[in-house]
């Protein structure tokens, strides 16, 4: 049943929200709201008569300083006795930590590096089961830019490293992908029923991808609200830009691998640059072969899904 209901007001004149806007303003999904809830007490919100959930400001506030210790890297088991600890000097200790996080102590990495090292084993045992429940586990206690930053991400760099010493990883490398698909189709097909802009268009630069970046940059645009359209293989240029105007899409997103020919590249995209209007970025391991003045190619989004994230903001919203 949806949890869809008008804000109210309480006696004393402070608004209470629905569980779904409150998902709009911090980011948290619903679910992940309602575990943190039930699983660990973190937060309490009111009920109207028929069970809806309803949050007050304070609530929301709440939300906030959880999401700022678990974003310094506290397990999520680990954040309720922090928020509850209210002495001065514990307020001092967080602010100092704010202003230079890679001196803080009170963050430990321990069990997201145990998480990590799991579903590394899991994928060369080619494990689903532990997968699938590392992966419900991190999407529904914490919020998705913050599972992609602390596990999935990590994850993908160490693999891709380990990757590049063996002659051979494509089985590896196809499991894990077949299985981030799997997943993000799920989230898709629900996240598109609720997002209806800005518009993002997906796909592969010419000469090869860099998929697993793109799954987990997609799972990422995808919570933040977007609407999302990925073409999950390789699309020539001017097809891609019909189908893009076609979906009247505010961006087009392209993954490529290290090691494409940038000459080709740049004579592609000059001719398609006068062909649309419609923004273009690229992402993925190419980014690490461009210089810092690159010219004649699509501006390059952060390696980090959360940080290319907020520049698809800027770009979607000059577009409006």
């Amino acid at each position: 049943m949806s949890e869809k209901v008008a804000t109210t007001t309480t006696a004393v004149g402070g608004p209470l929200y629905p569980i779904r806007e409150v998902s709009r303003l911090t980011g948290v999904n619903s679910v992940t709201l309602r575990a943190w809830e039930r699983r660990y007490g973190l937060i309490q919100p009111r009920r109207t008569p028929k069970g809806h959930r309803l949050y007050a400001r304070e609530d929301i506030e709440r939300v906030e300083r959880i999401l700022q210790w678990l974003n310094r890297g506290v397990p999520v088991s680990q954040v309720g006795e922090l928020l509850d600890q209210s002495t001065s000097q514990a307020a001092s200790d967080a602010a100092e930590q704010t202003a230079h996080p890679e001196g803080a102590t009170s963050a430990p990495d321990h069990d997201w590096q145990a998480q990590r090292n799991e579903a590394i084993r899991a994928v060369g045992e080619f494990n689903t089961d532990r997968l699938e429940n590392l992966f419900t586990r991190s999407m529904g206690l914490y919020p998705v830019n913050t599972a992609i930053a602390r596990l999935w991400q990590p994850v993908v760099e160490a693999l891709e490293q380990q990757w590049s010493t063996q002659p051979s990883p494509t089985a590896q490398r196809c499991f894990l992908e077949s299985f981030l698909r799997t997943r993000l189709g799920l989230r898709l097909y629900h996240g598109n029923h609720e997002n209806r802009e800005p518009v993002i268009v997906m796909s592969y630069l010419p000469g090869g991808c860099s998929a697993l970046w793109q799954l987990l940059l997609a799972f990422t645009v995808s919570s933040a609200g977007f609407y999302l359209t990925l073409l999950d293989g390789p699309v020539p240029l001017d097809e891609l830009i019909e189908a893009a105007e076609c979906k009247k899409a505010n961006c087009i997103v392209l993954s490529g691998a290290a090691g494409a020919d940038l000459d080709a590249l740049r004579q592609q995209f000059s001719a398609a640059g006068e062909s649309t209007s419609i923004a273009i970025h690229m992402g993925g391991s190419i980014i690490r072969q461009l210089s810092s003045d690159e010219s004649g190619l699509p501006e390059a989004l952060d390696s980090d899904p959360a940080r290319a994230v907020a520049q698809l903001r800027l770009t979607t919203a000059r577009s409006v």
